[in-house]
């Protein structure tokens, strides 16, 4: 009996134990079945790219590294010195061509793709004088692209660089390429330069750029195309630049459009610089250079040398782009979706998700979703995997995704690899990114993830590690750690408050009606033309226009090709590109004074810089300004106030009269104490009610104050902003018959103007100041014949900060020394910033002695033939400006 017990239970155990390996057979064969279905493309579909074995820009979001010659060097350029000595010494000592050079191009040239064919090449060039260059990169399926063919051409042969073959050993070329003695020809080397420091350490040194020469020359186009027909008789089709340069073999038509952008180059700058040398100029007798012309044309190909590669990084993945697609889909449609925090989570999300598979799959965001594709999604909110494919397909299809001869598929091979991603995104309803980031991670780059690791997306994982779990404080040290971490919290709130939400610097093109380029602006400004019939669009990516009327003045005008460089979103400073501030180094409270031509639609003084370049920047001119007030004998601040019907007025009229004695009281002493007695008065104990009046009452004369008089004493040099800003924050309390007379008398009428008293210094040159032109309607500074001082200031001008002082300096300024004392002193605020980051990364062409001048056209609102007069006491503010 007792055996027969055994038998049963050892019967059961192996059925449980078959059931088990049953069940766990089939679980292991459903997950398989899984993942294959979700297996991602990649492992499938090869990229050549991933046979590089040297990549030294990944898509991790830590920055560049440049190539360094020298430990200990602080140039962040590795050539920097060779360069700036290029810039002084800018003469041509060689011709670029043979003159007996055939126009006729063979069907000989030199595919090199191997290591031995580029030592030879490398051996080939050390021996010329001169060579062109161009290059020829793919960007639709990588995210930061790369560099796909190299032609390079000498006076005698041409040659093809398989840089997918040889890539890994392209530093070869490093050494010619950055020998001061080659001079490298190019043309439209903007990005030429920096793709050649991403993907292969290569820096060019001694460059002579072609179009560069053409803006010189002010040619009617400057585009590669137009010089091959002017110069060679020769028509190329720029249909060709779109093709997918990394097919292998390129077909017949694609080498000979590869050869053709290289092999007539050295013809055409030879061409350019006889125009050159020919050209005439105004003012060529005040020329110390017969060459000047040739010369500005190599300084500013050279200045092209000193830029640097730079990743565009941000705080968050997609931040950038994700603002930009809810500020452009509010401009463009103006639809009440865009004013949805549920539509720009959802925008937000999507473009996190966009960036970081772009990343990992090392694809660029254009192809992997969309910008039309993330607004449908987000207005739609498809669920099922059908519903997510139709919407990202028809808002392709609908607006010409591509743009090219070639119909990718939709939606990509990306979207459909992760569907499942999207009906998380689409329905989650967290709106953390950093917790979604990690989540995408784990789930395709851990250790478990379906992504294949690849050197392009390795360097993602270190930022897990960038933001630190919460750590306890011990006794020894939580006071310190403490305040560091309340610095960092609170840098970190200045940076999510005040840092620019989306991308300054569109790079949009403006050109004139004869083709060559004025600016580089945002989309808002195309759009401006653009709507009002001024301008056509020329082309798509990126967005340009061309005007259709003659234009007031051009960039060479000033001498300075600034407004014709595009520029980076990152701090001119560091080069940090998470955040960044706009920054105005010629201070607010004076350049808001400076005549409206020296002002107006310049972005030569406002820069982009970081928190930290921020902080230093501004401590700087904070010390600066106070030299300012001692070098001219004018204080920062407005030191004393009185007001005007309690004081005897010298001058006969309702003017202030301030004695050098102790008359008068700040004014933001009186204005706080003015608002602590009308919000807490009652509530006071009587000696702290006692001492707010005696301050107040000082303003007033030393006679008895009323509710009224403390509303007047709140509004005490109030700008008419601030005084709105006022009536907003306090509401019903201050929002009573009495208060908005006393707002529209000090606004319109002027009669009862709050006066201020400045401490008096003498001037360098011991003379009185005459600091304000008594004919001027926005105020005045006199002296009386028994040495009290009385002035006037305009009732638009807030006397808290430096305003007043700001006017006067520049009203000295222009009084003294005229529009050129502006530009001096613009000059010297310039020199102070650089000084005081030393920043690495300004834009081409800024400069310390730039003019700022600006001429208006005709029908300008900003030209002064067209201002309507100032309005006077009885008209008050009805004249618009035309």
């Amino acid at each position: 009996m007792e055996n027969k017990h055994k038998l049963k239970i050892a019967f059961t155990v192996t059925c449980l134990a078959v059931a088990s390996i049953l069940l766990v057979n089939k679980f292991r064969k459903h997950r398989k079945r899984k993942q294959n279905s979700t297996s991602c493309y990649l492992k499938s579909e090869a990229k050549p790219q991933h046979n590089f074995k040297r990549v030294l820009a990944n898509n991790s979001y830590a920055p560049f590294k440049h190539l360094k010659l020298d430990e200990n060097s602080t140039d962040l350029h590795p050539y920097e010195s060779e360069i700036k000595a290029l810039l002084e010494k800018t003469q041509l000592e060689f011709q670029f061509s043979n003159e007996t050079m055939d126009m006729s191009m063979s069907d000989k040239y030199v595919w090199v793709d191997d290591e031995l064919k580029l030592k030879e090449l490398v051996e080939v060039l050390s021996k010329e004088r001169v060579f062109a260059v161009d290059t020829e990169q793919h960007s639709l399926r990588s995210f930061l692209g790369f560099t796909a063919l190299i032609q390079i051409s000498t006076r005698d042969e041409d040659y093809l660089v398989d840089t997918i073959a040889v890539h890994d050993i392209m530093g070869l070329l490093g050494s010619v390429f950055a020998n001061p003695n080659i001079c490298k020809v190019f043309h439209g080397s903007d990005n030429d330069v920096i793709w050649l420091q991403r993907d292969f350490h290569i820096y060019v040194v001694n460059l002579f750029d072609t179009a560069k020469a053409c803006d010189v020359l002010s040619k009617p186009q400057r585009s590669l195309a137009y010089l091959l027909e002017t110069y060679c008789s020769v028509t190329t089709n720029k249909l060709y630049q779109r093709e997918d340069w990394r097919q292998r073999p390129l077909s017949i038509d694609m080498v000979e459009y590869a050869r053709m952008d290289a092999h007539y180059l050295l013809y055409i700058a030879d061409r350019l610089v006889s125009e050159l040398k020919n050209q005439k100029n105004e003012n060529s007798a005040t020329l110390d250079d017969d060459l000047h012309f040739v010369s500005e044309a190599i300084r500013r190909s050279n200045a092209l040398c000193l830029q640097l590669f730079t990743k565009d990084l941000e705080a968050s993945p997609g931040q950038s782009a994700a603002g930009s697609i809810i500020s452009r889909h509010l401009n463009d449609h103006g639809r009440s979706s865009a004013n949805n925090s549920q539509f720009q989570d959802l925008v937000r999300r999507l473009c996190c998700w966009r960036d970081l598979m772009a990343r990992l799959h090392d694809e660029s965001l254009r192809y992997v979703l969309s910008d039309n594709a993330i607004v449908s999604l987000a207005e739609t909110t498809p669920l099922t995997s059908t519903d997510i494919c139709t919407t990202i397909s028809q808002a392709d299809i609908d607006t010409d995704f591509l743009n090219s001869n070639s119909t990718p598929r939709f939606p990509s091979s990306t979207v459909l690899s992760h569907l499942d991603d999207f009906r998380y995104l689409l329905q989650n309803e967290t709106n953390n990114l950093d917790d979604l980031f990690q989540l995408i991670l784990k789930k395709h780059i851990g250790p478990n993830g379906s992504c294949p690791f690849s050197l392009y997306n390795y360097g993602l994982l270190s930022k897990t590690n960038i933001k630190s779990s919460k750590r306890l404080v011990s006794k020894a040290s939580g006071y310190k750690l403490s305040k560091k971490v309340a610095r960092k919290a609170s840098r970190e709130l200045f940076v999510q408050k005040f840092s620019c939400k989306s991308p300054v610097y569109h790079n949009c093109r403006i050109y004139a009606n004869d083709g060559r380029l004025l600016c580089y602006c945002d989309r808002r400004k195309l759009e401006w033309y653009v709507q009002r019939d001024l301008a056509k669009i020329v082309d798509e990516d990126p967005p340009a226009i061309m005007l259709l009327f003659e234009p007031k003045g051009r960039p060479e005008d000033e001498g300075n090709d600034f407004y014709i460089q595009s520029k980076k979103n990152i701090c001119v400073g560091c080069g940090e590109g998470n955040h960044y501030l706009r920054y105005r180094i010629i201070p607010s409270c004076y350049r808001i004074h400076f005549p409206e031509h020296l002002k107006s639609h310049r972005s030569h003084d406002i820069v982009l810089v970081c928190v930290d370049c921020h902080e230093k920047a501004h401590s700087s001119a904070e010390r600066y300004k106070k030299k300012v007030a001692l070098e001219f004998g004018i204080p920062l601040f407005v030191h004393k106030v009185v007001n005007s019907n309690e004081e005897q007025d010298v001058s006969g009229s309702s003017t202030s009269v301030m004695k050098l004695g102790d008359c008068g009281v700040s004014p933001l002493e009186l204005r706080t104490a003015a608002m602590a007695l009308i919000r807490h008065g009652p509530r006071m104990p009587p000696q702290r009610r006692e001492e707010l009046k005696q301050v107040v009452k000082k303003y007033y004369g030393g006679r008895e104050i009323s509710e009224e008089d403390l509303e007047k004493a709140l509004l005490v040099g109030m700008s008419p902003h601030e005084k709105r800003r006022l009536r907003k924050k306090r509401g019903i309390s201050l929002n009573n018959t009495s208060l908005n007379n006393i707002v529209s008398d000090n606004d319109v009428k002027g009669d009862n103007v709050d006066s201020y008293k400045n401490e008096v210094h003498e001037p360098d040159n011991g003379s009185n100041l005459d600091i304000m032109d008594p004919s001027e309607p926005n105020g005045q500074v006199n002296s009386s014949s028994d040495g009290a001082v009385f002035a006037t200031c305009s009732s638009k001008l807030s006397l808290l900060g430096h305003g007043p002082h700001g006017k006067q300096v520049v009203d000295y300024l222009l009084k003294n020394h005229g529009e050129v004392g502006i530009q001096e002193f613009c000059q010297r605020w310039r020199q102070v910033f650089v000084e005081s980051i030393n920043p690495r990364y300004l834009p081409a062409g800024w400069d310390v002695t730039h003019s700022g001048r600006r001429e208006f056209g005709d029908f300008s609102v900003y030209n002064p033939a067209n201002k309507a007069p100032v309005a006077t006491k009885d008209e008050g503010k009805q004249h618009p400006v035309v």
